[in-house]
């Protein structure tokens, strides 16, 4: 029975990971396709444009990506404890808590780009295309932040497949259209976003399937608004804003610093690094979100041993792939920067290959980081969460950054990534003993 069990909770390990991680790089190819097509239709401007509208983008997914997270983790808690109408009603303050914010953030786009672009280091030829960016990005943040909500909920209900082939719809319907737009009907920049906006719609659409089946299992309720609940879900999806929100920070900072150092060139080669980093990052948040619904329902249930092995399973896997990605990266970091290098520009190739055989040391660490953020979120412990997520993302990373590059230039912006995620990963294990082990 224990051998049986023990494979019915690898399937599902298998089965979630799998699908959540081929649909999370699927969503990552957004920014990936923008960065290829915009490198070749519009040159280093183009390229430096787009990382530096980036980090907005960032916010608007991260804010999806704490109210999904955190309100269907809640909700698969609840399920557990057979407590549907509550769950309902978190999945009513989710939804509308969302459409709030994104009608917020249409009116910043409307009223307030240029400020923005101004305040992100953008100027001559590339404040434009920034603006450009910025402003249709805020405007579809209605249907980015209603997408990750949903694909969480979809996720949770037992619906692994449905979302998966709905972010994989709405990621290759992207790449046609980047195509589509900035080369056959030379759109510029304004088509590439334009693409990147149409991607949460078509998605939704293939999601809309499941509110009309009866096996769907939340459904919008009438229940009053509520600043408990919201605080609740935001508390339990902080991990989740917190880590794409200050990856977007640090962006910005890394853009700043690289602008002193090394003008736009830099800011271009930091693009290539940076985009790869999201497509990099996808697969272990991919591992992280697929683990989440599991968890979540075996702590809800009472059955502790299933939660100790699922998390198991996660770790090994994102330190075996991450020992493979470093090595692959550090072997071809030539041909990978070469394919987002259009103009051949010599000094960005070499400031883009040095930097990729630094940066991206840091993978089994900032995967295990990943991982334990989500984990203690899940089992309805978001302190040990919070900390996690606020070492990796500010407390470190941010103080690093500035004094590595004051003292080594490019080579201690590079290290920042790679030290930062090392000592997080100290702590998180500390918190592991702390929180968990001693409890036991």
């Amino acid at each position: 029975m224990t051998g049986n069990k023990n494979e019915g909770i690898k399937k599902s390990f298998v089965k979630y990971t799998s699908l959540n991680v081929l649909g999370m790089l699927g969503l990552s190819c957004y920014i990936l396709a923008d960065t290829y097509f915009i490198s070749k239709g519009l040159g280093a401007e183009g390229l430096a444009a787009l990382n530096l509208a980036i980090p907005i983008y960032s916010f608007i997914h991260g804010m999806g990506l704490m109210l999904g997270m955190g309100g269907a983790t809640r909700c698969s808690i609840l399920r557990g404890q057979k407590e549907q109408k509550r769950a309902d009603s978190y999945f009513t303050s989710c939804v509308r808590t969302a459409l709030g914010i994104g009608v917020i953030l249409v009116l910043f786009g409307l009223l307030a780009s240029r400020g923005i672009t101004a305040a992100l280091g953008a100027e001559g030829n590339v404040f434009d295309m920034t603006n450009t960016y910025l402003k249709v990005i805020l405007l579809f943040s209605p249907m980015f932040l209603m997408n990750n909500v949903l694909l969480c909920f979809v996720r949770n209900d037992g619906k692994p497949r449905l979302a998966m082939a709905a972010m994989l719809s709405g990621s290759f319907s992207n790449i046609i259209l980047d195509y589509i737009f900035i080369f056959p009907l030379r759109m510029g920049i304004f088509g590439a976003v334009l693409a990147t906006g149409f991607a949460p719609v078509i998605s939704i659409g293939v999601m809309s399937i499941c509110f009309f089946r009866k096996d769907y299992s939340f459904r919008i309720d009438r229940s009053r608004p509520s600043v408990r609940r919201v605080a609740d879900v935001c508390s339990l999806g902080l991990p989740s804003l917190v880590t794409e929100v200050s990856s977007g920070i640090v962006m910005i900072v890394f853009n700043m610093i690289i602008l002193g150092l090394m003008g736009n060139t830099g800011v271009a080669a930091y693009g290539v690094i940076a985009n790869l980093s999201l497509v990099i990052m996808s697969m272990f948040n991919g591992v992280a979100q697929g683990i989440q619904p599991i968890i979540s329902n075996s702590y809800g249930y009472g059955k502790r041993e299933d939660v100790k092995r699922v998390l198991r399973y996660a770790l090994v896997t994102v330190i075996a792939a991450s020992v493979l990605i470093y090595i692959g990266i550090f072997v071809w970091a030539d041909p990978v920067a070469m394919v987002f290098n259009s103009g051949r520009d010599v000094i960005l190739q070499d400031t883009a290959v040095y930097g990729l055989r630094i940066y991206f040391a840091a993978c089994p660490f900032a995967g295990v980081n990943v991982i334990m953020a989500v984990y203690f979120a899940s089992v309805d412990k978001p302190k040990p969460s919070h900390y996690i997520s606020l070492m990796r993302g500010f407390f470190l990373i941010l103080p690093l950054t500035f004094l590595l590059s004051a003292t080594l230039g490019m080579t201690g912006v590079w290290m920042a990534f790679p030290a930062a995620e090392f000592l997080c990963c100290i702590f998180a294990v500390f918190c592991h003993r702390r929180y968990i082990i001693k409890k036991q």
